[in-house]
């Protein structure tokens, strides 16, 4: 392909022209009738049409979803509530090459990352099925009485989810809620809403009754801050950037509503010299470039002992520029587009504030000379950072990674917590001792040792300080969309004081 060939993309078949909200079992379109339009992030050209939603759509969606969750939904036995959820698996089981394929032509995530994307989909689904079924509640024998613990739904959950692996993420929401009881309305990112279009016909084909599941599109400003604001939605998950969870947790305190945020990243990667550093700089590679750099748990700082500093840069510049970028569709590439031309250009931004500030560019830092058009840009390494420069301490989510030289044990724990996020961090090392030392220290919500981010449904989910608000995962999920009622029940006679006791007597 030469500099002056545009590029050649059409929407995959079947993909819908207009994208609709799906409120009470019915695909309609929103009250005001407004749309805007939807691009793909390699043409950047239109190729479908998106119905706006606003309050007036969301209440609609939230009575719709009220009624269903008195109407029978909460209180349908686990056992049935999981063979709904394990249908809803087999749909998307059924459709994960087509579900991965309109996720790619959506946010520009290479096909093969989004098919690993779309079964995980429908693990999510499997995963909750089966516990909600296996959970058991609490309970306290104490000498004159007995506690147990009750979970009931919540009510209505609205899900607020992002675009870099929308459907994923949206199942990571869905599934627990149902699981639990709740009705739920979804709001998916205005960005990425074409895999959500096919998640009514799963829906409805698993047998999940009509008002149970709704969607509401639309701008997050309109459609998603009409949803936090909304009096009969009392829990809010939200997936996104901090600077919208501090909005979002000052619009939800009116109402006092349950919340879950996972919000932003800055993950350190520290690379002892004892580390295996093959093992080290493939996790590195694939942390910081997978996903196209759109992840929010992306080890997008990588600290390295001063020994070995100058020979892993070296390894992990030439390793960036061998990394594969190309077009979404093709199986071959490693890195595609960035989802949307608003993002392209901050991203773009950073690599030159990067530059501005001194830090020293080794690989990428521009548009591949083979992609004339698109959001792509080759994955990026800015070495020499130190801790005061902007590319040091804000999210980029983008392919650019930073590297910081340090000196002990003491130097990686200080710049490894200079960030006011705290998400995910990683740790090589083969001093065992140094591992739980420093994994100790690390202000992260989630760790791994020797590992790039391998997940297990069952742990709790989320971050410290500005990286999010409580745990998602495993039975945190279902404690989440449950309210949590401790009954007492006295096994004996109990001594109680006997207030005002002489009154009785007339005294």
């Amino acid at each position: 392909m030469t500099l002056s060939e545009p590029l050649s993309i059409a929407a995959p078949a079947g993909a819908p022209a207009r994208i609709q909200h799906y409120i009470g079992g019915t695909m309609v379109d929103g009250v005001s009738g407004r749309t805007f339009p939807l691009a793909d992030p390699v043409s950047n050209r239109p190729y479908a049409e998106v119905t706006a939603g606003d309050a007036e759509d969301v209440d609609r969606a939230v009575t719709a979803a009220r009624g269903a969750f008195h109407g029978g939904w909460r209180d349908l036995p686990a056992r049935a509530r999981a063979g709904i959820l394990t249908r809803a698996a087999d749909g998307i089981e059924a459709r994960s090459e087509l579900l991965a394929v309109y996720e790619s032509f959506d946010t520009g995530l290479p096909i093969t990352q989004a098919r690993g994307q779309a079964l995980r989909a429908a693990e999510n689904f499997r995963f909750f099925a089966d516990l909600i079924v296996g959970i058991h509640e609490d309970a306290f024998r104490a000498p004159t009485q007995l506690g147990y613990v009750l979970r009931r739904a919540r009510g209505v959950a609205g899900l607020i989810t992002p675009w870099n692996t929308p459907f994923m993420l949206e199942t990571w929401k869905l599934a627990p809620a149902l699981a639990a009881g709740c009705t739920v309305v979804l709001k998916p990112a205005e960005w990425t809403p074409l895999s959500a279009s096919l998640l009514p016909e799963i829906m409805a084909e698993a047998g999940v009754p009509d008002g149970v599941f709704n969607v509401v599109q639309g701008v997050g400003e309109v459609a998603g801050a009409a949803l936090v604001a909304h009096p009969g939605v009392p829990v809010i998950s939200f997936t996104g950037e901090t600077a919208t969870g501090r909005v979002i947790m000052r619009a939800a305190a009116d109402h006092l509503k349950g919340l879950s945020m996972e919000l932003g990243g800055k993950s350190p990667v520290v690379v002892f010299a004892d580390a295996d550093l093959d093992a080290a700089l493939d996790g590195c590679v694939f942390g910081a470039f997978s996903l196209n750099g759109e992840r929010c748990t992306a080890g997008s700082r990588v600290l390295v002992e001063r020994t070995t500093y100058a020979r892993f840069v070296e390894r992990l510049a030439a390793r960036a520029r061998a990394v594969r970028v190309g077009l979404p569709s093709d199986p071959g590439t490693e890195v595609g587009a960035l989802v949307h031309p608003e993002h392209y250009e901050r991203v773009l931004g950073y690599v030159e504030i990067g530059k501005r500030e001194g830090a020293r560019l080794v690989a990428g830092g521009g548009r591949p000379d083979h992609l004339p058009e698109g959001n792509f840009l080759a994955p990026t390494v800015f070495a020499d950072v130190t801790p005061t420069m902007r590319v040091f301490q804000e999210e980029i989510f983008g392919p650019v990674v930073c590297v910081t030289p340090f000196d002990d044990e003491e130097d990686a724990v200080r710049l490894a917590n200079d960030s006011r996020y705290g998400l995910a961090a990683y740790l090589w090392t083969s001093d065992l001792s140094r591992a739980h030392r420093v994994a100790e220290r690390l202000d992260a919500g989630m760790q791994w040792v020797n590992s790039h981010n391998v997940r297990d449904l069952r742990t709790p989910f989320g971050g410290v300080k500005a990286s999010g608000v409580g745990r998602e995962g495993g039975v945190h999920s279902i404690d989440f969309y449950s309210e949590l009622r401790t009954v007492h029940i006295a096994t004996e006679e109990t001594h109680v004081p006997r207030f005002g006791a002489d009154g009785e007597r007339g005294d």
